[in-house]
């Protein structure tokens, strides 16, 4: 079934059901799951210009919540789910899961695009799932919260900072010389955290989407 339209989709894992928007193109080469980052959502709207660009070049996308509607308004008010790591990897695994088994996206090869703190659950899940992640993407990651599980991440991953998100790159640099398979290094010059600055997010989108095509297509 090709899906011109985000569909929404309901994920049952680890006993709770999670909301996503599924878009897959004509001859698609693969799928990306956006894993978010703390306090966003399946709206991100970086994510969703990330994914046009993804959907343009033939990869299918799902947007998802990582958690659920009642998690979410308790986690607007403290805060206590969205740097859960352990709990976004196991549910980021039990997404890949669903793509991997899924009559509509069986076939398509997995890659995971990981922001903020959910570029650690998207290592720790590819770390569990070695052969159904085929490659990783971090934008503005944090993959050091990633921690013993880097080493055994053996898909292929691109880390991509911003050259003014100083403390971050430090973590990404110290997670990069952890992972053991291939692995590359990208900062955007002049971009802050958030990819904000003009041009920035474009970077991003055209560094992914290369990463994605070598690995998936």
């Amino acid at each position: 079934m090709l899906l011109t339209t985000p569909r929404p989709v309901r994920i049952e894992t680890a006993g709770v059901s999670l909301n996503g928007d599924l878009s897959i193109p004509a001859e698609a080469a693969g799928i990306v799951v956006f894993v978010h980052g703390s306090g966003s959502s399946r709206f991100s709207q970086r994510n969703r210009a990330v994914a046009d660009v993804l959907i343009h070049a033939r990869l299918a996308t799902v947007l998802l919540d990582l958690l659920t509607d009642a998690e979410e308004r308790t986690d607007a008010v403290t805060a206590e789910f969205r740097f859960d790591i352990p709990l976004l990897a196991e549910r980021t695994t039990g997404v890949v899961d669903w793509a991997a088994e899924s009559t509509l996206t069986a076939s398509l090869p997995i890659g995971l695009f990981g922001a903020s703190t959910g570029a650690a659950a998207a290592l720790i899940a590819a770390a569990q799932r070695p052969q159904r992640v085929r490659a990783v993407v971090s934008r503005g990651g944090r993959p050091d919260l990633a921690d013993a599980a880097l080493e055994n991440v053996t898909a292929p991953t691109l880390l991509i900072v911003g050259g003014r998100d100083e403390p971050v790159i430090d973590l990404n640099r110290q997670a990069f010389a952890r992972l053991p398979g291939e692995r590359e290094l990208q900062i955007v010059p002049g971009a802050t955290h958030l990819f904000e600055e003009p041009g920035a997010l474009q970077d991003v989108a055209r560094l992914a989407t290369n990463w994605f095509l070598d690995h998936l297509g």
